[in-house]
């Protein structure tokens, strides 16, 4: 009978964690969504001119946190 408990406990556990993991994905999916639309929204303004090259660091930090959820892909 312990051994069924056991069994049912780590059962419970790797759903939980499964479902952690699952919710992350999700999360980064469409935080990456945001940060695409950000930076097309970015250079559409650029090319209109409404950005000015002093605020390539807005740009940069799109990227860079583009860059990072991405790292988990790989």
């Amino acid at each position: 009978m312990e051994k069924a408990n056991e069994c049912s406990s780590n059962d419970l556990l790797l759903e939980h964690e499964a479902q952690m993991v699952s919710g992350i994905l999700d999360s980064k999916e469409r935080y990456r969504k945001i940060i695409k639309a950000g930076i097309a929204q970015w250079v559409k303004d650029f090319q209109n001119g409404k950005i000015k090259i002093t605020t390539v660091d807005d740009l940069k930090k799109l990227i860079e946190v583009d860059l990072e959820l991405q790292k988990d892909d790989l």
